[in-house]
């Protein structure tokens, strides 16, 4: 199973993190900016290779510390077409560089609207008879609200491609007990149901390590619930966002683990990118302050769960 893939990097670089690429054109150098304007003006076109270079120059600083990247569609997406290039290409550059990607999309749908998705990210697309990758990431994020009409066409493409997806359970931001900690009739909450109905649909799925391709994301801005949910669904792994710049730390996050160190990823976006300016250095270093960030947060999460081991 896809996480199987994504474990055995985790144990290889001892790092239980993945850093999320959500750029922004106001986090770019001035360098880069002015160079990608130069080339082709302050143009959509501009805009999606500035981005393209910062990230480029990220990864190339820690693909052999950080074993994944998570990509938010959105931040391309405003860039129009131009834009899903540029994520399009760095999905493939990291790749390239062996790291596992996670395009974060949250995508939600049901029928065949849902295999349009699960091809586009996940499979491939025919093209009068030949078989083509159009993003070709490793997991996506989903929002599994619709029920199993939204999960059913993902499944047979995380088997036949080696893929995983994470469904949203009990997200990081502050108003999701509005709708996810309401109790149903059963005495669950709705997101423990969630939890409960992945740990169903990855039934099928279960890799070497015992987690199946239906993840979950669960936020480290909510530990006890985390805690909660590590207990209840024992075969789901976990992407959980919240740290740092959303006030998570490692001993919230400690709650996501296995006595193994397994079970979960980190997610960390903005403290990643913008990295250069809590320590205090000028733009230009960004890359190199992204680096020793995610050294940093790697010790950080280490020192609290210890080895990660198989």
């Amino acid at each position: 199973m896809a996480f199987d893939r994504l474990i055995d990097k985790m144990i290889e670089k001892q790092n239980p993190t993945v850093a999320g690429l959500d750029p922004k054109l106001d986090y770019v150098p001035a360098s880069i900016k002015e160079a990608c304007f130069a080339q082709y003006g302050k143009t959509l076109e501009g805009a999606a290779e500035a981005l393209l270079r910062f990230n480029k120059a990220i990864i190339d600083q820690i693909y052999d510390i950080v074993p994944a990247i998570k990509p938010q569609a959105a931040y391309y997406e405003m860039y129009g077409w131009q834009g899903v290039r540029a994520l399009a290409a760095t999905i493939a550059y990291a790749q390239e560089k062996g790291m596992f990607v996670i395009t974060d999309g949250k995508r939600n749908d049901i029928g065949t609207t849902m295999e349009a998705y699960a091809a586009a990210h996940l499979g491939s697309t025919d093209v009068a008879g030949e078989q083509l990758d159009a993003f070709g990431a490793d997991a996506l994020t989903v929002n599994g609200y619709l029920g199993s009409d939204g999960i059913r066409p993902l499944m047979d493409i995380c088997r036949k491609k080696d893929k995983g997806i994470f469904v949203l359970v009990k997200t990081s931001n502050p108003s999701s007990g509005e709708l996810q900690d309401l109790l149903l009739e059963n005495g669950a909450t709705v997101y423990e149901q969630m939890g409960r109905m992945c740990e169903q649909w990855g039934e099928s799925l279960v890799g070497r390590y015992g987690y199946s391709g239906v993840g979950a994301v669960v936020g480290a801005t909510y530990p006890e619930q985390l805690k909660e949910m590590r207990e209840k669904a024992p075969h789901t792994f976990f992407l959980v966002p919240g740290y740092g710049a959303q006030g998570g730390g490692a001993q919230d996050a400690k709650n996501a683990f296995d006595s193994n160190g397994l079970g979960a990823i980190i997610n960390s976006s903005r403290g990643i990118m913008c990295a250069w300016k809590k320590q205090g250095l000028t733009e230009e270093d960004f890359a190199a302050a992204a680096r020793q960030e995610a050294l940093r947060m790697k010790a950080d999460i280490l020192s609290v769960i210890g080895e990660i081991k198989r």
